[in-house]
């Protein structure tokens, strides 16, 4: 066996593969090593990615919740708003509707004045003028003249009065 060619070309091949082996399978684990640091380092930067992803999407949730908020409080003053112009408005639409009654109530009222006092003026105008007739028809000068005396002493009393 010693003598052998065989034998000693196979211990030479397991020599080699040993001193090949070594080497090969240093570099062959220094290679998985880096992979793996790679793959780790990639599944951590995933991860740190999830998580922020995670925290800005808390962070839009929240600003979502206050501008829903806002939108909510925006649209409650406006309700006010339009409710206290609504309000005022209804209030001045009925305080010149009372107004332009009042006015109307008077303008009527002075139409009916004025209409009495004219019938009143036309009916006195008429009694005057009824009376100056009669007068005229039934008098004699003499007669006209005593009542004009009568008359004049009258007004005088009054007058004083």
């Amino acid at each position: 066996m010693l003598k052998d060619p065989q034998f000693w070309v196979f211990i030479a091949f397991v020599i080699f593969c040993l001193a090949v082996f070594n080497p090969i399978r240093k570099i062959l684990l220094k290679s998985l090593d880096a992979k793996i640091k790679e793959i780790k380092d990639s599944l951590d930067q995933a991860e740190k990615v999830k998580n922020e992803a995670r925290h800005t999407l808390s962070k839009i949730k929240l600003r979502q919740n206050e501008i829903e908020r806002e939108i909510d409080s925006i649209n409650n003053e406006a309700k006010n708003k339009i409710a206290l112009a609504e309000k005022n408005q209804k209030n001045k639409l009925n305080d010149q509707l009372k107004k332009h009654m009042n006015l109307a109530s008077i303008k009527i009222e002075q139409m009916a004045r004025d209409a009495n006092q004219e019938y009143q003026k036309k009916i006195i105008d008429t009694s005057i003028n009824a009376a100056i007739i009669t007068l005229e028809s039934k008098l004699n000068d003499d007669e006209k003249i005593n009542l004009i005396d009568h008359s004049i002493n009258e007004f005088s009393t009054v007058l004083k009065n």
